[in-house]
């Protein structure tokens, strides 16, 4: 039992002092990995969602009668350039292929998001953007 003593109450054990910092450093130790691994996640989705994006508006210049591949390849980069950085554009592809009989222009992109977008083991994506051509 508590006593009262002159100033208020006097903590019956004293071995308590200190638990609440050692629960927080525990509670922590789950917490911030998992926050780390929602931005992760983040930074990934955002990146291939531009990525994607930025793909399929080229595909969609190129396709237009007076284009080409090459103006489809340079719009989608210059448009990931502008969004997230140049790294994640180094690797852009643009073609006319043959799908399901109707010629189309492709634009595939390829990168790697690293850990939390400061480097280490990466994430490797790969997206695709499509669109049919005009006719001349």
């Amino acid at each position: 039992m508590a006593r009262r003593r002159r100033g208020g109450w006097r903590c019956p054990q004293r071995s308590e002092h200190g638990a609440a910092v050692v629960d927080v450093v525990l509670v922590l130790m789950v917490l911030t990995p998992l926050f780390l691994g929602i931005l992760q996640l983040g930074l990934v989705l955002f990146v291939r969602n531009t990525m994607g994006s930025a793909a399929a508006e080229g595909a969609r210049l190129a396709a237009t009668s007076d284009r080409g591949p090459a103006e489809g390849e340079a719009l989608t980069r210059r448009q990931i350039s502008q969004v997230v950085s140049g790294r994640f554009a180094r690797d852009v592809d643009a073609r006319r292929v043959v799908i399901d009989g109707a010629p189309t222009i492709e634009v595939v992109v390829r990168a790697t998001v690293p850990a939390l977008g400061i480097g280490g083991p990466g994430v490797d994506l790969e997206v695709t953007g499509h669109a049919i051509e005009e006719p001349s």
